[in-house]
């Protein structure tokens, strides 16, 4: 059921017009230069706390109503009960409430340990084989992700997640010693039996939003040009090539750490399916597998709980944002880090250029110069990273290239700075280190830098 009205929307749009002149105020944002552009139209210049949640310049007044509307659902709490306040729809297995709850003001998560609940770190977990659709085989009794949620007193949780980290060292040229560290994740107070053998989990964090709607507009052909380069010191990507649920057809990845899915419109409808409980014409079903017939018996519901206007609402919001511009462009330091990153080949992987399509539904974006620093591809990142679980194409070691714009601004906007798909990398410093793979040549020319050189592709980084 669409329970929001046209004047609750336009209040909201109302409160958000005054929160975002408030923004203005308290973070004055200096012009965009042009090489401070991230994403032509779609760039702002704003760089306090609501840097990822800014909407195009050119939206008229119906689109700013949706995109609030959207900013609205992701910040909703969803409830299990129609008569509680809220969004109606979450569950009977759940691992948030919200989308905020991991997607701080639109940024990536970081993993802690609050009270016996591992938070926001979510796991995936898959068997042998593949499904119909060659993605991975789902636990015949917990499914394709650990659920730590129930109904407290009529649906169980799956159980608890505990975390440990195991930690190394490693050694720069000039003598600088980093610790390293990697989650161990164990599970506890299983409710439907033990997990088996030949399990394979993988522990991830949220990533950040930013963005979204322009990659998602960077056409295929794009994608299939980049993995059809010659390699280039030993670095290929390659497409993942996974299951369009809309379309009924396999298609090219681009969303997701393994790049497992193919658009924003069912990347929205699996993170409330997976993450929240919420079902969707894509996923029609509640996480209820194997043995879990009380889940299954709980509150028979109308179907699907994202209805098509917030379903809609949230995907505009995600595709209709803005990215922050870079800073400092013209510090030298900047500059001599930007070229040092390109000598040492990270931008084989991280393209610092591309270039979008057509966008029928939002022509603003089309033929949009963008500079994410990504390729979208899926690359072999070595041992170090793997977490043993294929996806689709993708194997135990591929992971998809992040996009690095926003970058420097991941502490102001949510106040954590931890990287690479499971949180494990504290700084970027930690990160770059444990790239492996097709990565090693770049790692080792980063940890053979002077400091001096370290410290401005670092700076080059904080740029983005």
């Amino acid at each position: 059921m669409e329970r929001a009205t046209t004047a609750w929307i336009a209040a909201g749009a109302s409160i958000a017009a005054l929160l975002t002149a408030w923004l203005a105020i308290a973070h004055p944002s200096a012009p965009i230069t042009e090489r401070g552009r991230s994403a032509g139209i779609a760039t702002t210049a704003e760089a306090g706390p609501q840097a990822y949640r800014q909407p195009l310049v050119t939206l008229d007044a119906a689109q700013r109503r949706q995109f609030v509307e959207g900013q609205r659902i992701v910040d909703a709490t969803w409830v299990l009960f129609w008569f509680e306040s809220g969004e109606w729809g979450a569950g009977p297995t759940m691992n948030a409430r919200a989308c905020a709850e991991c997607h701080v003001r639109g940024g990536r998560g970081a993993p802690v340990v609050d009270g016996d609940r591992v938070r926001p770190m979510i796991v995936r977990l898959s068997i042998p084989g593949v499904d119909r659709h060659g993605g991975p085989k789902p636990h015949p009794e917990y499914g394709e992700q650990f659920q730590t949620f129930g109904v407290p007193g009529v649906v169980a949780e799956e159980g608890r997640v505990e975390l440990a980290w195991e930690t190394s060292s490693v050694d720069l040229a000039d003598g600088e010693r980093v610790e390293l560290r990697r989650p161990v994740v164990s599970f506890r107070d299983l409710r439907f039996g033990p997990l088996g053998d030949g399990l394979m989990t993988s522990p991830r964090v949220p990533p950040s939003l930013v963005g979204m709607g322009l990659l998602d507009a960077v056409p295929d052909e794009t994608l299939r040009a980049l993995a059809a380069r010659e390699p280039e010191d030993g670095i290929r990507g390659r497409v993942n090539e996974v299951w369009d649920i809309a379309a009924r057809r396999v298609a090219v990845g681009r969303f997701g750490h393994k790049a497992n899915v193919p658009n924003l419109r069912q990347q929205v409808a699996a993170a409330f399916s997976g993450d929240i409980g919420v079902s969707s014409d894509h996923f029609p079903e509640q996480n209820c597998p194997g043995a879990q017939q009380d889940c299954r018996e709980f509150m028979p519901a109308g179907r699907p709980e994202l209805g098509q206007l917030r379903w809609k609402a949230v995907e505009f919001h995600l595709r209709a944002g803005a990215v922050p511009a870079r800073r400092n462009v013209e510090d030298p330091d900047v500059v001599r880090g930007e070229a040092l990153f390109a000598a040492a080949r990270c931008a084989v992987c991280h393209v610092p250029e591309l270039k979008t399509g057509d966008v029928p539904s939002l022509p603003a974006l089309s033929g949009q110069v963008i500079r994410p620093y990504t390729d979208l591809l899926l690359h072999d990142l070595g041992e170090g990273l793997a977490d043993g679980r294929p996806d689709f194409t993708a194997g135990p070691r591929d992971w998809r290239t992040p996009a690095l714009w926003g970058l420097g601004l991941a502490q102001i906007v949510n106040g954590v700075t931890t990287y690479l798909h499971d949180g494990r990398a504290r700084t970027l410093t930690e990160a770059i280190l444990w790239h492996g793979g097709e990565a090693e040549a770049a790692r080792e020319r980063f940890r053979n830098m002077p400091r001096d050189e370290r410290a401005a592709l670092l700076a080059f980084l904080g740029s983005l």
